[in-house]
């Protein structure tokens, strides 16, 4: 496989190009920094900015498969950045794909594409979109992915989406470290009854779903224009498990909470400040955030079982000793 990684430098965008390596194949990696750790691994590294057609059009030269991870995630900032990255970028991607005859496409979407705010207890992927946004991210992606699903079978382009939710491990420069952050700054509260149940996937079982996803992209394949959820299998309670996770970094588990309700009128107040005075910094809560943290999403991930032949290679446990271990030796650098 030649392959071009968008994002390449990124939290899953590199396990994604570490397990390419591994297995042999020929990676370019297109990312706006410099990520001199991927040249090492012998990867192209092609600097770029997904929101730049021509520069993406010229990443995609002389390659077969895309895996399009590069996005702006988040719960708060213009509409404007999401759009233009999550939606034009992917829009340039696929420009870049039917110009240089590319054959596949892997889309990295979300769950959220699908959330309206209500829980969402073992749904498949006949969900429908939303049909409510409460934040730009979730909408800007759900119009890539749709883009992405209705380019397959053009000129000869097979291309799915994934949807990894609530991706954790080692390297992550957003979810834990947000979450420890939070808990040091005693900012952290537990939002509904503290029953909810929620999916998640350790990196490196997401990157392996993204590698099978190329592989199973043959015609004739189910998987040609489908969207897949991937997950660890085996929904956690999602306060038992950030305790957990607070555990690791010698915190304590989270003591105050608020009603569901409570949190949501917080966040909705906090947006209409937010946008009022312009602050550009994120919000303590939100009501897209407010939503998340209290109601069950957990999902039916016998699709991918079935047509990508996806199972998790490392196990919760395991990934939960890796992170602790990062954790350990991250205190003891500092």
């Amino acid at each position: 496989m030649k392959a071009l990684v968008t994002g390449g430098g990124g939290f899953l965008g590199r396990y994604i190009v570490e397990q390419l390596i591994a297995r042999g194949d020929q990676v370019r990696a297109l990312q706006r920094g410099d990520y001199p750790e991927l040249a090492q691994l012998g990867v192209e590294v092609f600097k770029g900015d997904i929101r730049d057609e021509t520069q993406v059009v010229e990443a995609c030269r002389g390659v077969d498969t895309v895996f399009h991870v590069a996005a702006v995630a988040g719960i708060w900032g213009p509409w404007k950045r999401y759009y233009e990255i999550n939606t034009l970028g992917t829009r340039h991607v696929l420009t870049g794909c039917r110009t240089h005859g590319v054959s596949r496409v892997v889309f990295c979407s979300s769950p959220s594409v699908t959330f309206n705010g209500v829980d969402q207890c073992g749904v498949n992927e006949s969900v429908p979109y939303a049909t409510r946004w409460l934040c730009h991210y979730p909408h800007t992606k759900a119009l890539a992915e749709q883009m992405v699903l209705r380019a397959n079978g053009e000129n000869g382009l097979l291309t799915c989406a994934l949807r990894p939710h609530l991706i954790w491990g080692p390297r992550d420069q957003h979810l834990i470290p947000r979450l420890i952050d939070r808990a040091r700054r005693g900012q952290l509260r537990r939002v509904g009854d503290g029953t909810n149940l929620i999916d998640m996937v350790y990196v490196e079982n997401a990157a392996h779903a993204h590698l099978l996803a190329a592989d199973a992209l043959r015609q004739g394949s189910p998987a040609c224009g489908q969207a897949y959820f991937i997950s660890q299998g085996e929904p956690v309670n999602c306060w038992t498990w950030h305790n957990e996770v607070l555990a690791l970094a010698d915190l304590p588990p989270v003591a105050r909470s608020l009603s569901a309700k409570a949190a949501w009128r917080i966040g909705a107040a906090m947006e209409a400040v937010y946008s009022l005075l312009r602050l550009q910094s994120e919000p303590l809560m939100t009501r897209f955030l407010a939503a998340q943290l209290s109601t069950s999403h957990y999902f039916d991930i016998s699709a991918a079982r079935r047509d990508l032949r996806y199972a998790p290679i490392v196990s919760t446990a395991t990934g939960m000793a890796r992170l602790r271990d990062e954790l350990r030796r991250s205190r003891a650098n500092h």
